[in-house]
């Protein structure tokens, strides 16, 4: 597509990214002063059918996303034709794309993973009771703005109820994120927007994709296979978020969370349920739990010694995780402490020496019984007994 200086009403500032069905420009309406982000398609004539129905599908991605005004989801503002060029002029978004986080291998919090799904899964509930089907969710398709905003773009094969543009058999979507009966090409509902979401909170438990390969083989996985729980490629992630995962990576959409709402309920409890733990090993076993974080550094309670200075460096090491302060003092106490239970120890080494290692009585202490005294005869004198020496 050649470089082109407006479409419409809007000046193009800038190309922001490149697909193979068009191009996402930076616009700038002059009529109101707004920033907006013009996503293109171009109709090409010598592909026949399969073009307008690229643009009628094109055509149906803004009256599904148009119709829909949530916070958790990129607004529509307008859709209009330019000679062989259809576009969508939407809201600008200031953000990451979820997949380049994915990419670059990073990791998040269990606070943030839980913050982040409510949000998306939010959304889908919003437009799943609007009758829309995204279809399409995927890291791609979610964007992190710096306010900890999550906003959920392309509805372009959204399904909407009353249309008939996206016929059974027909298979669109991203194989990596995409549910069983959407590989079949079997009519879908909100459920299939549930499992790919499932599959991106696999992503973020584990850092991998539940199911990968090439499309043939990444599909064949979808359909067949059950990927590992979470726990056993990330040891901090507890079994009750396996279960969550499990659930919403059902094969039957049956046996899946029915709705979006009920998926992140579930997220958020078992959330809940790892603070609680956390919060009832800390008040047993020398726990340092993190509230705001939903997170928690797990202490192994040490073997009874007689000795309590171990138990008393595992909780040192647990306070200075959260205030250095604390820990220099209790260092300092315990350093205190050793000196105490050193000197004790010494003064009881000392006061058994004495009681048990008494001097031997000298011979000249033994009194032999006195003869008899001849009467008028005086008294002998008492043998004085020399005092025990000092040790």
């Amino acid at each position: 597509m050649a470089q082109i200086e407006s479409l419409g009403k809007y000046e193009i500032r800038r190309e922001i990214g490149r697909g193979a069905m068009g191009v996402v420009y930076e616009g700038y309406d002059p009529q109101i002063k707004r920033v907006v982000a013009l996503k293109t398609v171009r109709a090409d004539p010598t592909t026949g059918e399969t073009s307008a129905v690229l643009v009628a599908r094109f055509r149906r991605e803004a009256q599904a996303a148009g119709r829909l005004n949530h916070p958790n989801i990129v607004s529509i503002y307008d859709f209009g034709e330019d000679g062989a060029v259809s576009y969508i002029a939407m809201e600008f978004v200031k953000g990451r794309e979820l997949k380049e986080c994915f990419e670059a291998n990073e990791r998040f919090r269990i606070a943030d993973i839980v913050r982040i799904m409510v949000q998306i899964l939010g959304a889908l509930d919003y437009s799943h009771r609007q009758g829309v089907v995204h279809r399409d969710i995927k890291p791609a398709n979610i964007f992190l703005l710096p306010d900890g905003t999550v906003k959920v773009a392309d509805f372009g094969i959204a399904h909407v109820d009353t249309s008939n543009l996206t016929q059974v058999g027909t298979v669109l979507g991203t194989p990596s994120y995409m549910s069983p009966e959407q590989i079949m090409g079997l009519p879908v509902d909100g459920r299939t927007d549930v499992f790919s979401a499932g599959v991106i909170l696999y992503q973020f438990l584990t850092g991998e994709r539940p199911f990968a390969g090439s499309p043939a083989t990444t599909m064949q996985k979808v359909l067949k296979e059950d990927p590992l729980p979470p726990s056993t490629l990330n040891v901090q992630v507890l079994p009750a978020m396996d279960v969550v995962v499990r659930k919403a990576l059902a094969k039957r959409a049956d046996d899946r969370y029915q709705t979006a709402q009920e998926f992140a309920e579930a997220i958020q409890a078992s959330a809940a349920a790892v603070t609680n733990a956390a919060g009832t090993v800390a008040g047993s076993a020398g726990v340092a739990a993190d509230a705001t974080s939903s997170e928690a550094t797990v202490l192994a309670a040490p073997a009874v010694t007689s000795d309590a200075q171990p138990a008393s460096t595992e909780r040192a090491f647990a306070a200075s995780k959260s205030n250095p302060a604390i820990a220099i003092v209790i260092v300092v106490a315990l350093i205190a402490l050793g000196a105490g239970v050193w000197f004790f120890q010494q003064r009881q080494a000392s006061d058994a020496g004495k009681t048990v290692q008494a001097p031997p009585i000298p011979p000249a202490t033994v009194q032999a019984a006195a003869p008899a005294t001849p009467s008028g005869a005086p008294a002998p004198s008492p043998v004085a007994t020399p005092a025990a020496a000092e040790p």
